[in-house]
């Protein structure tokens, strides 16, 4: 079951494979997600000291939060994977032209996961490409339930 999904990412972003992490997750955020208090439309991720990051997951606290403990809407979230797919998207971000993007939050087991996509960015042509092929889709649905709807009035 999908939480949150981050389509501007499939927007600038053409995805060459996606992989799945855990996420280290403090109570109040768990319960939060629960209540769908989550953005993810300006997340990203990076590396450091061989581990992975999930900067910009917002996770708004809820009103009934404890008040021992001072949430942070925009704390750094660990990403948990295991060592050699790290290794291996290591070695794949610093190639030229590639980025490590949230792409949704999920359920699986009752955990919180993220999918995470090895992306390179689209160009400004591909964008405007985009944009046409979804507009045609939209266009070509239109005239098809426009169709079926005037061939059953004859």
């Amino acid at each position: 079951m999908s939480i949150a999904e981050n389509r501007k990412a499939l927007f600038n972003y053409h995805i060459e494979e996606r992989f799945e992490a855990g996420i280290v997750l403090e109570g109040w955020e768990v319960k939060a997600i629960r209540e769908g208090q989550v953005q993810l439309t300006d997340g990203y991720v990076v590396v450091k000291d061989g581990e992975l990051f999930l900067i910009g997951l917002r996770i708004n606290a809820l009103r009934s939060a404890s008040t021992h403990i001072k949430p942070e809407a925009d704390r750094t979230k660990k990403l948990l994977m295991h060592r050699q797919e790290i290794r291996r998207l290591i070695g794949k971000t610093e190639q030229k032209g590639y980025t490590l993007v949230p792409l949704n939050l999920h359920y699986k087991g009752g955990r919180v996961k993220a999918d995470i996509g090895l992306a390179k960015g689209k160009a400004e042509h591909d964008k405007r490409n985009t944009i046409k092929d979804r507009d045609w889709e939209r266009e070509k649905g239109r005239l098809m339930r426009h169709k079926v709807s005037s061939a059953g009035k004859d």
